[in-house]
């Protein structure tokens, strides 16, 4: 105690002294704050988190900017990229989840334990709790990274493998049992016409292999050079083989044997329907391979094959192997078996379907079949058709195929479902569904259809079609009688007083009637617009799109299917079948039944109501009547159509004027009430792609195919054949090659 006092003392002078005291100090003094700086880095678990969270986002660039400058140097970004791609490929991961448990922190080295649980396509979940090293260098915490990161198993410069496991693709089938697509040996068929010797010969058997028309094989070949190779198309090995013999020993002849997914009867299956297989893109490599495909396979590209792909491909299993360095097996992380695939039945009739593709002949359009009480799909073609074998590379006639994509006739396209067209007088049905629906129109409402309709005044004069085929007009007619004779200045006058009533009546109407959405059919992908809705304009619509609202004269165009609006030919059979039941909507549906051999199946047709017409069983037989007399009364405007036919069919014709300019679409709907029991009712829907009128073109198109489907083969010649399947003019189809135009005749009434 005595040594304190004067040290104090002589602090305090030294302090004086210096000048660095100017008043006494106070009982407390005050010192500065220290300047304190700590020596320890923030914590690691930001890196690490953020390490973790671009490896759940697949971000492998961002995972690698993360990396100590030590572990960069040891791993380029490229190879570290590929090693994380490579893994996630093999495990089929689809998703990833990770979670910190914990984290231990010394000076500049951490370590952050981390749980990862790989939820992957083929082996199922694979969870491991794995520690992550990190170094704090420069300013930042990085990771000290090595293949142990990726799993503990990978430590050493291991590296993961799938033994994948992968069932056959199943077939396709008909109705029957008959097979549309099927793993087959095919036989590619081909001609050199400098090398032909017996042509009688060699085109009969052709046709019989292929069933195009032996003048349609001919045309193929006609104007080529001798030396070239002419693709005519693909057979089953089976059949070629049953007729070996023969074709052995034509001159000319070019067969070449391949295995692939055969579709048998090509071009006159249904290939808008059944689809097609191909290798799977590159854009969707990715996708598929965390659905557990190895990525060399063939997919589904369109159609049922697109569809129904979880099922024709099976459900695929693996085992999950560590290999060494050296390729050898170090251990198998998980295994899973792999199930059947199952087979898609469709509710098409193959033989049936053929002959509906053949009705088509080379005119560009479509034409649907519907069960009349359950919307099954019996026929569904589109022309021109393609040849779903040209796809396979292996196929020797695939060179071919840039021919049909480049083609100015789109053959890819589906017509029954994918192709917008006015409607024109085959939506009168809905027109006079609205005028009675409105209370201003009932059966006995009389019109006198005069030829010119002016109500809307001078500027708006509209004609019936009696006046460019130099008719006389039809004079005081009911209502039935305004869909018999196709008056349309009786379905203008509904047009407009519907729309004075309500101006947005009829688009209601339409919509009621299943117009203006898809029909949601069962078999075709709604995520790749394999189906689209059309359009049933309004004000909104025409406000947004045109920039005006909604006028009396929308309506009165609207009211003979004309305008904005736009339709499917699937929704026209989809209304007519419904006229044709009583009023029920049904969803359209291809596939019958799913099943994998010898199991029960997956998934088995059910007729679905998806809305009923608005109308009175009275309304509707109103519509009928009309619909009836358009074949039957002598003054309809199909009745010479179907002389002769003992068939009972309801129907309309429509020829719809071509907003591209040209010959107008040509129409004809409607529908059977034969009752028998051996064959349901059907409805029809036929449009020709700027063909002409539609009692010309369309009508004898749905005849051939009521022959058809009620006989089994076509009846009566078109006006424009020489023999059934032959044009007076033979022409190839437009698959390949552009047609040669039709002969027409004179005119008849719509």
């Amino acid at each position: 105690m005595t040594l304190k006092r004067p040290f104090y003392f002589i602090i305090l002078t030294l302090l004086a002294a210096c000048g660095l005291v100017t008043s006494p100090p106070s009982a407390t003094p005050t010192l500065p704050a220290p300047n304190l700086v700590t020596s320890l880095p923030p914590n690691p678990e930001g890196t690490a988190g953020a390490f973790l969270k671009a490896w759940q986002e697949r971000d492998y660039t961002g995972m690698y900017s993360l990396l100590t400058p030590l572990s960069q140097a040891a791993i380029s970004q490229e190879d570290f990229v590929n090693h994380y791609k490579d893994a996630t490929v093999q495990m089929t991961l689809s998703t990833l989840e990770t979670s910190i448990l914990q984290a231990l922190q010394s000076e500049l080295d951490a370590e952050v334990l981390f749980k990862a649980t790989f939820h992957t396509a083929l082996v199922g979940d694979l969870t491991r709790e794995i520690t992550m090293p990190l170094r704090f260098e420069k300013g930042r915490w990085g990771v000290s990274w090595d293949d142990g990161l990726l799993l503990p198993e990978l430590r050493g410069g291991n590296s993961l493998f799938m033994d994948y496991k992968i069932p056959a693709r199943a077939n396709v089938y008909d109705r029957n049992g008959l097979a549309f697509a099927a793993q087959a040996e095919a036989v590619a068929i081909g001609i050199v016409p400098g090398q032909i010797t017996d042509e009688d010969t060699l085109l009969r058997e052709l046709s019989a292999l292929t069933g195009r028309h032996p003048e349609v094989i001919k045309a193929l070949y006609q104007n080529a050079q001798p030396d070239w190779y002419i693709q005519v198309g693909e057979a089953s090995a089976e059949q070629v083989a049953e007729r070996f013999n023969v074709l052995s020993t034509l001159g000319g002849l070019q067969l070449q044997t391949y295995s692939t997914r055969y579709y048998l009867n090509g071009p006159l299956g249904a290939p808008h329907a059944v689809g097609y297989v191909a290798s799977i893109p590159a854009e969707a490599l990715e996708f598929y391979q965390s659905l557990g495909y190895r990525g060399d396979e063939v997919v589904g590209q369109t159609g049922l094959e697109l569809w129904g792909e979880q099922y024709l491909a099976g459900k695929r299993g693996g085992k999950l192997l560590v290999l060494t360095p050296g390729g050898q097996i170090a251990t198998a992380l998980a295994e899973s078996e792999a199930a059947p695939s199952q087979a898609i039945y469709t509710t098409l009739d193959r033989d049936f379907q053929k002959q509906v593709v053949q009705a088509l002949g080379d005119m560009t359009g479509a034409a649907v079949v519907l069960n009349l009480n359950t919307g099954e799909v019996l026929a569904f073609a589109s022309s021109p058709p393609f040849d779903p074998n040209l796809f396979d590379y292996t196929n020797p006639n695939s060179a071919t195929l840039g021919a049909v994509l480049s083609s100015p006739y789109q053959p890819l396209v589906n017509r029954v479902t994918q192709a917008l067209y006015p409607p024109g007088s085959v939506f009168k049905v809905v027109n006079v569904a609205a005028g009675m629906m409105s209370g201003l129109f009932n059966r006995d409402t009389t019109y006198n259809c005069t030829g010119v309709w002016d109500e809307l005044g001078p500027n708006f004069i509209k004609y019936d079609w009696t006046v460019s085929h130099d008719l006389p007009p039809h004079g005081e007619i009911n209502l039935p009688e305004a869909l018999i004779f196709s008056c349309n200045p009786y379905n203008y006058h509904i047009g407009l007083e519907v729309y004075n009533k309500e101006p947005e009546f009829l688009p209601k109407v339409a919509r009621q009637f299943g117009l203006g959405a898809p029909t949601g059919i069962i078999g075709l992908s709604s995520d790749t617009n394999e189906e689209v809705g059309g359009l049933v304009p309004d004000d909104a619509w025409k406000q947004q799109n045109v920039g005006e609202p909604w006028s009396a004269g929308d309506s009165v165009n609207m009211a003979i299917g004309q305008g904005f609006l736009q339709v499917t030919p699937l929704q026209m059979a989809n209304i007519y079948a419904a006229i044709g039941n009583g009023g029920t909507l049904y969803r359209p549906q291809l596939v019958s039944y799913i099943a994998a051999p010898g199991e029960a199946p997956v998934y088995e047709f059910k007729p679905e109501v998806i809305g009923q017409l608005p109308l009175t069983p009275e309304q509707l037989e109103v519509i009928r009547e009309g619909l009836f007399g358009v074949v039957n009364n002598p003054r309809g405007t199909a009745r010479q159509r179907f002389l002769g036919l003992q068939i009972p069919i309801y129907g309309k014709t429509g020829t719809a004027e071509n907003t591209t300019g040209g010959k107008p679409h040509a129409w004809f709907a409607g529908y059977t009430q034969a009752n028998r029991d051996d064959k349901p009712d059907i409805a029809i829907a036929v449009v020709l792609t700027s063909r002409g009128e539609g009692s010309e073109w369309a009508a004898p198109v749905f005849r051939r195919i009521v022959e058809s489907y009620f006989f089994g083969r076509p009846a009566t010649l078109y006006e424009w054949e020489a023999e059934i399947g032959l044009t007076a003019t033979p022409s190839e189809t437009p698959t390949e090659t552009q047609p040669a135009p039709l002969e027409t005749s004179t005119p008849t009434p719509r």
